[in-house]
């Protein structure tokens, strides 16, 4: 089978849900629900300039929504309203259903030491059991609140036997390990409890091999993708190519996955079987950064020749297009790109610079993004919307802004 360049654009955007429209009402957590087992993964970053990584992807789909549905969703628990989502390294650190835990036993049992620091765990045996046993003792708690608890012990009064920055990476590594998790966040700060407290026995006692784990996150990356190479498809949960090899054998010998040709494309490509190639192009939307659409850059450039790099770590002199860039979808095709700040002091959502891509109207691109512009302004409760100086699109903006 072949897919023509823009077959394949439209496969991938309906996977990722821009072609299911945005609901009529306030998002619920029934939509959210449907919105993770379409995406699998909402990253998680730090940076705050505009908001936060994985609010964004749910409001780019799903259009203004209250952010508390999301974080009672991954980190609070009753019994009406049963924990939706974990923390976890699903893509890097991401959110991921509850119960799809399980399927990253392979990856706790690689980082029983940690993902990094694996020398500060491996020669603290002491202070990993110390750190249990404070969680045990506390329940949710800080790494800080952890190792304020264990020096106020006896042992403090003999002198403190361990470094006091090792805390936190013990309690990291636990985490990786799968011996904790998250149980909430108070100002994005993690709050780190046992994960059998945290998460359902049939979730914690599930135990999946890793070859099958594989399998089935290869067959989701597939979902997710729509259609994709393998190295698409190893990228979505960061897995080894000796790892998904086998695994795209055995999704095609069982006839999950279709190998097919895409335009341009030089690698074969596998497209999930029974996804349907839409007629026409939708989506509009800002991206944020670390959208699942567009978080491997490589397959960006493929799909929407669109190239993109974050500049975060760029100093600010030597930037192209800004520190903080979203990607503008418009009608399936990525035509510009905006550097955007929450000016929470001033109430404003500013534009610090807005950019076309080549051969794009800049006035009809401005045009469309002003209504996004708005919409995202008004979800984080910011009165304006203020354009600065950089980039071609400002000066439509401008005008469309008034």
């Amino acid at each position: 089978m072949k897919l023509s360049a823009l077959q394949a654009r439209r496969v991938a955007l309906a996977a990722q849900g821009f072609h299911v429209g945005k609901p009529g009402g306030p998002v619920t957590r029934a939509h959210l629900k449907r919105l993770v087992a379409r995406l699998q993964v909402l990253q998680l970053d730090s940076v705050s300039v505009s908001v936060r990584a994985h609010y964004a992807p749910v409001f780019s789909r799903l259009g203004p929504y209250d952010r508390e549905v999301l974080d009672r969703a991954a980190w609070s628990h009753s019994t009406r309203s049963p924990r939706l989502l974990v923390e976890y390294w699903a893509h890097e650190a991401a959110l991921m259903a509850v119960e799809d835990w399980p399927l990253m036993r392979w990856r706790m049992s690689g980082y029983r030491h940690g993902r990094w620091g694996t020398e500060i765990v491996k020669r603290n045996p002491k202070l990993v059991d110390a750190v249990i046993a404070a969680v045990s003792e506390l329940g949710p708690s800080t790494a800080g609140q952890i190792e304020s608890h264990l020096s106020s012990g006896p042992r403090a009064r003999k002198g403190t036997w361990w470094d006091r920055s090792d805390t936190k990476w013990v309690a990291e590594a636990l985490w990786s390990a799968g011996v904790l998790t998250t149980a909430t966040r108070v100002g994005f700060a993690r709050h780190y409890d046992l994960a059998e407290r945290v998460l359902p026995p049939e979730v914690v006692d599930r135990q999946v091999g890793e070859s099958d784990a594989v399998r089935e996150l290869t067959l989701r990356a597939a979902t997710a993708l729509g259609v994709g190479t393998e190295a698409d498809l190893r990228d979505y949960f960061r897995l080894a190519a000796g790892q998904v090899r086998p695994a795209i054998a055995d999704l095609l010998a069982a006839g999950s996955l279709e190998q097919v040709e895409v335009e341009g494309w030089t690698s074969p490509a596998y497209l999930r079987t029974g996804q349907t190639v839409p007629r026409r192009d939708r989506g509009t939307a800002l991206l944020c950064p670390f959208d699942p659409l567009i978080f491997f850059r490589p397959r960006v450039e493929r799909l929407f020749g669109f190239h993109y790099r974050i500049e975060i770590y760029t100093p600010a002199p030597k930037r192209r297009f800004g520190y903080y860039v979203w990607p503008f979808l418009l009608d399936g095709e990525l035509v510009g790109r905006v550097d955007l700040r929450a000016d929470r002091a001033t109430g404003t959502l500013q534009v610090i610079g807005a950019f076309s891509e080549d051969g794009q109207d800049s006035r009809q691109v401005a045009a469309a993004l002003v209504g996004e512009l708005r919409s995202i302004a008004s979800w984080l409760e910011l009165g304006d919307v203020t354009p600065g100086v950089r980039g071609d699109l400002i000066p439509a903006l401008k005008g469309e802004l008034g």
